[in-house]
């Protein structure tokens, strides 16, 4: 019988090549320390709480608030009102938060 962890592994050796990818994801001086988690203290519309996330969300964050000329909590705020607004809240805040993230560096002009 044909399994689904069969299928799944078939289906991942399909065009799999035994040397590298033909566009190499790490840069010559890709920098480790962007995938470390970072914890800060923010607050979220008076709330005080702590957010985990990879430095590099921290840096991608930190351009949205530089672009929207305000804060990083302001944008934490911003998006943590809107989702319950919109959307009656989240469970997984932080992925929230990376997911935004990544939408806005496809995005932006200056991604390309």
């Amino acid at each position: 019988m044909y399994g689904v962890t069969q299928g799944v592994n078939a289906g991942s050796r399909q065009g799999q090549g035994t040397g590298r990818p033909r566009i190499d994801p790490f840069k010559v001086d890709f920098d480790m320390q962007q995938a470390g988690p970072v914890s800060r203290s923010v607050r979220l519309n008076g709330f005080a709480t702590c957010l985990r996330l990879e430095a590099v969300y921290w840096r991608i964050l930190e351009r949205i608030a530089q672009a929207n000329r305000c804060s990083v909590s302001a944008v934490l705020s911003y998006v943590d009102r809107e989702v319950h607004l919109r959307h009656g809240g989240v469970r997984n805040f932080s992925g929230l938060i990376r997911v935004i993230c990544v939408a806005w560096l496809q995005d932006a002009p200056d991604s390309h």
